[in-house]
């Protein structure tokens, strides 16, 4: 173990890590948002052989759920294990029940816990205390970090306080504010983590586990005699627990020379107006105190570290006698309650020490809330409040940083007011999802902190939505440690690595006086100013700010880099900022590279080191002539049509000034419309695809698997022609006996991501030049104003009817209208597409329940939504409840679809002689099967409406809330390998197992996509994957083959870009099956490493391998003693080896480890061998080897 003093620039979660990885023989894990990269953390060190303080290697093991992991550190813990996990918001919630077993039995374990908002009327994955606050009474200790280094300490802090005091702990800190901060720090020499850590506390522990050697019996249940008896025998520990804390922060301190209180005070020695606050929004408030108190002004801020068990004593002690006004303030909102925890914890303390005499006057106390779901908390924040707290009359209960005009809860303040930033350098860096910008920053900080004696500190500010949203980074330097857990308002350097950015967001605004712009531009130096919109030509004029740019985009192409420009933009800024002399900063620029890219091969390394070598050739200072030359002013932000809560709220949020949208105009319960992301416009692909129509065989491919819908097909007469505008592009159609009609393929370029999908997918090629397809990508400046005529143009024409319309093929199925349009899904993404055809199909009468993952964020993330209405205003009815329990939520809604058609079947015949025999007749009787027949009901069901609109009976009312019931719904549940195969594996089992007609739709990505990558129980044996960084040891679950045991249940496993007629057949037959169904779908994703244009690709080959076996199961044909499972697959062509060596996830082992890389993928084979064989012998058995169907 090393002993050297070490200073490192990592983010909290690495930080805290850090600690728990060496102070623990278990880590017990499960991915959850923000705290997922502790646990990853510790299954890389694992895997590579970093010891603990005792000289060995943790048992790193995940689990299928939250609640699991939490099962599992139980467990390890009884056996005498020192145990830890990792967790946040939901997933802290599945902890709790074994949260008030761990810490009844006084058992010693530190959770770390990334402080995470909780889903209330909506899922939010950013920071507050809610999950933390609803832990509160389980009888964990709690102790709050405030800072990077915080987080680091406490984590050493809470492990030697819990084995003292037997009191289990959450270590917290604040997600993404703490956790996903990057700053520079000072970690613990191992000699002093060792120092703090008690052999004899641990031995202690061990002597009370389990064994049968001196058996024990723990864990027994109590009956009222002595229940009550039995949980009042821990309050001396818990008595002794603020004490112990306070006496190891003292020993820490006298290790490191960093000392840290239970409750930490900042300000005035004489202050009478303290705030009361915990975590990383106490960096903001104390040093806010400390700028005022110097100015003279008697404010304090007194940071809470311990809050569990919380002190009265050492609050005291803390308190400034001389304090008349305090503010409590809560990360966390508890509807109902008298006060938030916090504030009711203080009052009572308070209370009680002024009725017991220790306090002579009782000072004025209020509550409020703050930073909710990571919302910024300035220190003008904190000066408002402190301002308030001189009022004669205070407002209890009050909100800052919001607009409440509707309780009037929050307090004004003045938003210019700042500290000095004087001795800062900072920047902000807008930037794509997966253009690199993120990790090229990070890499930055890491550059300048540990090769300066400057600070660094970084903080990355993006929504939930998946590659492809934009990114800020936000960069300080200074010569001493920024406490400013806080976003930048002013830089000195501003850099726009997508130049479509500039019509989105006001750049400039960012920027501060005789600032440097940093632009990424298609366009030469000489012409980019006049680019520019107006109002950013004016700003930058007026704040006199030095230009510069470069065409990232082609030095990327030229070099390799496809479309990462993040080593380019990042060289330009170390060419630009002046921090580093230009040879140093590039050497250290190509060390980060190096470490960075070392798992994608030395390839990728040198692809970097050309961009980088490149990148100064091409960059450029912009000669400002002075004046405007602009007549482009920012183009709105959604057209006028667009409905009013679209121009207001919508439009407010993609504006990125959605903190200023009042408490009233939000919807109360967390309803919004569908249809929005149609009016954003993201245009984020530099190259779309541009149709041939002279060259296509209209056979539907391109718009099948178009992940974000945006290629569209329609037929119509050739009179429409006499109307369109010039350039739009048409074809007669190809089908026999209609000569007048024309066929149109539209693309909407504006919501293209470039994945070229469409083009792999192509299969007609020009006579004359066979690299030409019938669909080429091609630059959208080019053709974006003839593209956006054509659209409104294409929109113009009547949508084909449904009932007319072939569904049975991909070719017609083209002529659908998607319901499920430009999500802000990954570009390439293998999920979507079935979506999207689901929708297709469906979509007029479909409800989804959707699990928590990938498909639930791009399904449902704010600020607009993919799910839309067709002219009739139909569509999907989506929701999302948790990741746990979609299947038992989506048989709530079939069951409650079915009870309510039971109903109305009912109330039709007792309002019979009302309605009329034949009516009621004819739609208790009509079947819809088919989309005519379903069309035709719903006219009847119209007709229906009318008349009860107009009735007297005492049941139409009733009757007209359940007439929309007596038209086939189709209910299906969505989501990934991470629901279906872990965390809700067992109501999927059980939701297949009742026999109701719903459909269950696996997104099978192989990994927990949404979270990064980490392994399931779906990620197959020879790939890595997050958790398994040294290769997955054991077998796929077969979830088809438990499925088809049940015999009822129709199961079809299927991949698009293999066999797509075969997806469509799955999907139509799986929803006209009345039973259950499960479709397991082969969805490639950006963690398998791969190039995502490749993902067909990879589909087929996983196919051709004899890996994924195309199968249906349909329980119908064993109804009728006809074998039900069918093999669609052909025999396996090639090897899996053929396959997997495609992808990174299976590539990488080879290169750290190629003797288990082999191994690993011989066994991998072999499984492959036989599941191919078993299929084939159920594929060639009788109906008789199935399960009978009742």
């Amino acid at each position: 173990m090393s002993t050297k003093y070490k200073v490192t620039t990592i983010d909290g979660n690495e930080a805290a890590a850090y600690i728990a990885y060496r102070v623990n023989e278990v880590c017990a894990i499960y991915p959850i948002t923000p705290s997922s990269p502790m646990a990853e953390w510790a299954d890389e060190w694992s895997v590579k052989g970093i010891t603990n303080i005792w000289g060995n290697i943790p048992e790193v093991v995940e689990m299928q759920s939250e609640g699991g992991a939490a099962g599992a550190v139980h467990g390890a813990l009884q056996a005498g294990a020192l145990t830890t996990t990792f967790t946040a918001s939901q997933g802290l919630m599945l902890m709790l029940p074994n949260m008030y077993k761990i810490a009844g039995e006084l058992t010693p374990t530190v959770f770390n816990v990334a402080a995470r908002s909780l889903a209330a009327q909506a899922l939010s994955i950013f920071g507050d205390h809610q999950d933390v606050m609803a832990a509160r009474s389980t009888g964990f200790a709690m102790l709050a970090s405030a800072s990077v280094q915080e987080a680091h300490d406490f984590a050493l802090i809470a492990q030697a306080a819990t084995l003292a005091s037997r009191i289990p702990f959450i270590h917290f800190f604040d997600g993404f504010r703490t956790s996903h901060e990057v700053n520079k720090l000072s970690l613990v020499a191992d000699e002093h983590i060792r120092a703090l850590i008690s052999d004899d506390l641990v031995i202690a522990h061990r002597d009370r586990a389990l064994n049968p050697d001196k058996p024990i019996i723990r864990g027994t249940a109590q009956n009222p005699d002595v229940y009550f008896q039995g949980r009042e025998t821990v309050n001396r520990f818990y008595q002794a627990t603020p004490q112990i804390v306070q006496d190891q922060m003292d020993t820490f301190g006298k290790l490191t020379g960093r000392h840290y209180h239970l409750f930490d005070y900042t300000g005035a020695p004489d202050a009478d107006r303290v705030i009361l606050i915990m975590a990383s929004g106490g960096e903001t408030a104390a040093e806010t105190a400390k700028v005022l108190a110097a100015q003279g002004e008697k404010v304090g801020v007194l940071q809470i570290r311990l809050y569990r068990p919380f002190s009265n004593e050492h609050l005291l002690q803390a308190l400034p006698p001389s304090v008349k006004s305090i503010a409590v303030l809560d990360r966390t909102k508890e509807p109902g309650a008298n006060g938030e925890p916090m504030y009711q914890d203080v009052v009572a303390a308070l209370t009680e020490a002024f009725a017991e005499g220790i306090l002579n006057d009782l000072p004025r106390i209020i509550g409020g809330r703050y930073g909710l779901s990571s919302k910024e908390f300035t220190p003008a924040m904190v000066k408002g409040i402190f301002d308030h707290l001189s009022a004669p009359k205070l407002k209890n209960h009050f909100t800052i940083g919001i607009i409440d005009d509707v309780t009037f809860t929050h307090l004004d303040y003045d938003p210019e007011f700042t500290l000095d930033e004087s001795n800062w350098r900072q920047g902000v860096f807008f930037g794509l999802g997966a253009d690199g910008t993120v990790g090229a920053n990070k890499n930055s900080i890491k550059i300048i902190g540990e090769n300066t004696d400057m600070y660094a500190q970084g903080y990355f500010v993006y929504d939930s939505k998946k590659s492809g949203a934009r990114t800020v980074s936000h960069l300080r330097f200074g010569p001493e440690p920024i406490r400013a857990p806080y976003l930048i308002k002013e830089a000195d350097f501003v850099a726009c690595h997508q130049f479509q950015f500039i019509e989105k967001v006001d750049m400039m605004a960012y920027a501060k006086r005789n600032a440097t712009f940093l632009l990424n531009s298609p366009y030469p130096p000489e012409e980019v100013w006049d680019q520019l919109p107006r109002p950013m030509q004016q700003a930058i004029l007026d704040k006199n700010i030095t230009c510069y740019t470069i065409d990232a985009t082609s030095v990327a192409m030229k070099t390799g880099m496809g479309g990462r420009i993040n080593t380019i933009m990042q060289t330009c800024y170390f060419a630009l900022a002046n921090v580093l002399p230009k040879e140093e900063a590039i050497a250290a620029i190509k060390k980060a590279i190096e470490k960075t890219y070392f798992k994608k091969g030395r390839a990728v390394i040198e692809q970097n080191f050309k961009a980088v070598d490149a990148t100064l050739a091409n960059l450029y200072e912009v000669v400002l002539p002075g004046k405007l030359t602009s007549k482009q002013e920012y183009p709105p932000i959604v057209p006028d049509y667009a409905p009013e809560f679209v121009k207001g709220i919508t439009a407010e949020m993609m504006a990125g000034i959605g903190d200023q949208i009042p408490v009233s105009r939000m919807p109360v319960d967390g309803t919004y419309p569908t249809g929005t992301t149609k009016f954003e416009k993201r245009n984020i692909a530099n190259l779309v695809p541009v149709w041939e129509p002279d060259i296509c065989i209209q056979c539907g491919n391109c718009s099948f698997v178009c992940p974000h819908s945006v290629i569209r097909a329609k037929y119509y007469h050739q009179e429409y022609l006499s109307d369109a505008p010039e350039g739009f592009k048409s074809a007669p159609i190809n089908a026999r006996g209609f000569p007048e009609t024309h066929f149109t393929l539209e693309i909407y370029s504006e919501d293209c991501t470039g994945c070229t999908l469409c083009v792999e997918a192509c299969p007609a090629t020009s006579l004359t030049d066979r690299s030409t397809k019938a669909i080429n990508m091609k630059p959208k400046t080019d053709i974006l104003e003839e593209s956006r005529s054509s659209i409104e143009f294409f929109e113009s024409i009547p949508q084909n009817n449904r009932s007319k319309v072939n569904f049975s093929t991909v070719h017609g199925v083209q002529f659908l209208e998607p319901l499920f349009e430009f999500s802000g899904a990954c570009a390439g993404c293998g999920e979507t597409p079935y979506v999207r055809l689901m929708t297709q199909l469906f979509g007029d009468r479909l409800i989804i329940a959707n699990a928590t993952g990938c498909s639930s964020i791009y399904g449902g993330n704010l600020p607009t939504t993919p799910y839309t209405t067709n002219a009739e205003g139909k569509g999907p009815a989506w929701s999302n409840s948790l990741f746990e329990d979609n299947a038992e939520f989506g048989l709530g809604m079939r069951v409650t679809a079915d009870k309510h058609l039971a109903t109305a079947r009912q109330l039709l015949r007792e309002m019979q002689s009302e309605l009329g025999e034949a009516q009621v007749k004819a739609i208790l009787d009509a079947p819809q099967f088919v989309e005519s027949q379903i069309m035709a009901q719903r006219q009847r069901v119209e007709a229906l409406r009318r008349q009860l609109e107009q009735s007297k009976h005492p049941q139409a009312k009733l009757m007209l809330s359940l007439a929309d019931h007596l038209v086939r719904r189709s209910i299906w549940i969505v989501g990934g390998d991470g629901w279906a195969y872990d965390i809700g594996s067992a109501g999927v089992d059980h939701v297949l197992a009742s026999g109701r007609n719903v459909n269950v739709l696996v997104l099978d990505t192989e990994v927990y996509s949404n979270t990064g990558g980490q392994m399931s129980k779906a990620t197959p044996t020879a790939a890595t994957a997050k958790f398994a960084a040294a290769g997955k040891r054991v077998g796929k679950k077969d979830l088809a083959m438990q499925a088809i045991s049940y015999g009822n249940v129709y199961v079809a496993q299927i991949a698009m870009g293999a066999n797509p007629q075969q997806t469509l057949l799955a999907m139509r037959e799986a929803e006209a099956y009345e039973g259950p169904s499960l479709i397991l779908a082969y969805s490639h994703c950006i963690a398998h490493g791969i190039a995502m244009e490749k993902g067909l690709t990879q589909q087929k080959l996983a196919v051709s391998s004899g890996y994924w076996p195309l199968l249906r199961y349909n329980p119908v044909l064993r109804k009728k003693g006809v074998n039900p499972f069918v093999l669609d697959s052909p025999e396996p062509v090639i090897t899996l080896k053929d396959y997997a060596y495609n992808e990174l996830r299976y590539k990488i082992l080879t290169r750290t480890n190629p003797e288990e890389a082999e191994r690993l993928m011989q066994l991998a084979q072999e499984l492959v061998d036989l599941r191919w064989e078993t299929y084939v012998d159920m594929a060639a058995a009788g109906a008789s080897s199935f399960a009978p169907v009742a």
